[in-house]
């Protein structure tokens, strides 16, 4: 049983079944998030670990607890559970990993605010979402 289905089991990490690897379960932030930014999910998550880019936010993959609170609130749509992702929104599960490999792990959001700052992937969109 997945812990999004087991809300109070928290499961930051499990073994996966091939090769022996190791990742990390989260949450996704996709496209329909980019330039919208309503930010329900931000004021729902307990632990503080949904980041604001310039376009996006992002979930930090080591600091979620995969407690699921945020994927209701988002009004967009925009919040899936990693294994849940549309195929065609594959690549931000990549992005919202990779958006952290320069800041690292601050622990918490509210302490750095808009990083001013996007994944490539992210940036070199064009614009998305006019009609929110």
């Amino acid at each position: 049983m997945s812990a999004r289905h087991d809300a109070g089991r928290i499961t930051p990490a499990i073994a996966g079944t091939n090769r022996g690897e190791v990742w990390d379960v989260t949450y996704v932030i996709a496209q329909p998030c980019v330039d919208v930014k309503d930010k329900a999910c931000i004021e729902e998550c307990p632990v503080d670990c949904i980041y604001e880019g310039e376009r996006s936010l992002y979930i930090h993959p080591d600091e979620c607890v995969d407690c699921g609170a945020c994927e209701p609130v988002c009004p967009v749509e925009a919040i899936y559970y990693e294994d849940d992702t549309p195929e065609e929104w594959a690549d931000y599960y990549k992005a919202n990993v990779e958006f952290f490999d320069d800041l690292g792990s601050p622990g918490g959001a509210a302490k750095i605010g808009n990083t001013g700052k996007d994944h490539p992937y992210i940036a070199a969109l064009p614009p998305q979402n006019q009609d929110h």
